[in-house]
Parts: C-alpha cells; structure tokens; sequence
C-alpha cells in the first residue's frame, strides 16, 4: 500500500514555537500558566501539563512571579493591560501572522472603514481579531452575510486557518454591500499550502486520513475538504483511531494533519496504516 503525507502536515511554525515556547518556559521556571489551551489539540495539552504548564481561566489564578504565556491564537487587548499593570511576567507566544492581521485590522479601522472579520463566531483567533477595535462584525458564512446591512466603507479580514473558498463566496456577496470595500487576504500561506496539498493528494489517493482533534476548526475544515474531492476520508485523532476495514481493497492511503498536530502523532498514524498492510498480506 503507498502511503503519502502532504508536505505541510501537521504544525504550522506558529504553533510549533508557541508549544516549543511553553515547553522552554515550564524547564525555565518550573511551571508556566496560560489563559485558556495553547492549541486545540488534546494529546499536546496533555504532554504540557505533565511538563508544567497549567491552563487557569483568570490572571488572578496564576501565583505570583510565574510567567503567562499568551498563546498562538492572540489575546484580547483587556488582558494584555491587566498582565501588564500587574507587572507579570509575559511570554509572548502569539503567531506572528496573527499579530499582522492586528495589525491590519487597526490600519483599516483608522481609515473609518466599518471592520469585518470573516471567521467562526467564539474561536480564539476571531475574538481576539475582532477585539482590536470597536464594533466588528464576524461572517462566518455566506448566509450571514447575506443578511448584513449595507456600509458605505468597509475593511475585510479573514481568521488565518479559514478556506479560500468560504471567503471568495462572502467576499463576492460583500462587494454587493459595500461602496468601498478594502478586503486584505489574511489566510495564512502554511494553511494556504496545506489545502492545495489536501485538493490533489485526495484526488490520487483512494483513501484519505485527516489527524486532528475534533475541537480543532481548522482539523474539522481540511476534512471537509478532503470529503469534497474524495468520500472515502476519515478524521482520527491518532493511530487508535484507526479501523482496519477502512483499508479493504485500498492501494493508496493520502495523510495529512491540522495545524494543531504534533509529529509524533502523524509518525504513530503511518507507522499503524503500515502494520495493517502487513497483517492483511
């Protein structure tokens, strides 16, 4: 049985140095205190805690002199002004692709564009996106969007990990609602490189694996996409997961992970599909 894992499987570098970054600081300091899960992956929360990091859900739980550790998804700008009145020992670990789209978001906000943020309502990303400035809108689809009043300006941004395709169908309602419409295209090239690899490895394959937790929007999307172009896929969690009728009559296997997943668990989900084809030969 051939087996193919897409190039971009797995951790984007975002959330590879923001786990590496936690790790460093728990051997550093003996624990380290974060606001919420560093990623949305069960396994890596787990492997952390052991380590010495530990999820709390207020600044006023985290001991005092210990280190907080922004995560990779970004931090509302309240919390950013309590840790830093409080002198706390801040560890930044916030994707620099994420820190951009903050950026941007402020740069057309001072342009007295309405701003729109196209993304999952309540995930970390979007509500810390939509949290650097007054009043933002969040579409999360096409329907949504439909029933969004008209703007004279507007300034459009995407949560990073969103498909190309849900923004191009908002983006083309939009432009129906706004005279002035600035969209800046804020999908980040690690997810933009994973999903053209999912679009082809899925067409060659004739079974595709997609590994990530079911937490993860962005897991739950590339197995969508995979779905579109090839009904035989299937989301795991890790090699567990795994059953042996999925690979009846199968010759090809395409495997690919959320931006969440470590490779230990990519390297388990392979290592399995291989025993499976020796047992059944």
């Amino acid at each position: 049985m051939k087996i193919t894992i897409a190039k971009d499987a797995g951790y984007c570098f975002g959330v590879r140095d923001a786990v590496n970054m936690a790790y460093d600081a728990s051997e550093k300091f003996g624990e380290v205190y974060m606001l919420g899960d560093i990623v949305h992956n069960e396994n890596v929360i787990d492997d952390l805690s052991n380590a010495g990091a530990t999820v709390v859900s207020k600044l006023d739980d985290i001991p005092k002199n210990k280190p907080i550790l922004f995560r990779a998804h970004g931090t509302v700008n309240d919390v950013w002004k309590e840790a830093e009145s409080k002198d706390m020992n801040i560890i930044d670990a916030t994707c620099p692709l994420v820190h951009e789209i903050h950026h941007e978001v402020r740069k057309l906000y001072k342009e007295n564009r309405q701003i729109i943020v196209i993304g999952d309502h309540g995930h970390d990303e979007v509500v810390a996106i939509s949290n650097q400035v007054p009043d933002t809108i969040v579409i999360a689809n096409s329907e949504e969007a439909k029933k969004m009043k008209k703007f004279k300006k507007a300034g459009v941004v995407s949560q990073s990990t969103q498909m190309i395709e849900n923004v191009q169908e908002i983006i083309s309602i939009l432009m129906t609602k706004v005279f002035d419409l600035n969209f800046v295209n804020t999908i980040c090239y690690p997810t933009k490189r994973n999903h053209e690899q999912i679009k082809d490895l899925s067409t060659k394959s004739d079974l595709m694996i997609i590994i990530g937790s079911f937490t993860s929007a962005n897991s739950k999307r590339l197995t969508e996409l995979a779905k579109q172009r090839n009904k035989n896929t299937y989301q795991v969690t890790c090699a567990d997961d795994l059953e042996v009728q999925w690979f009846n009559d199968i010759k090809s296997v395409g495997i690919s992970a959320g931006a969440s997943t470590p490779d230990y668990l990519i390297e388990g989900v392979e290592n399995r599909i291989k025993e499976i084809d020796k047992e059944r030969n």
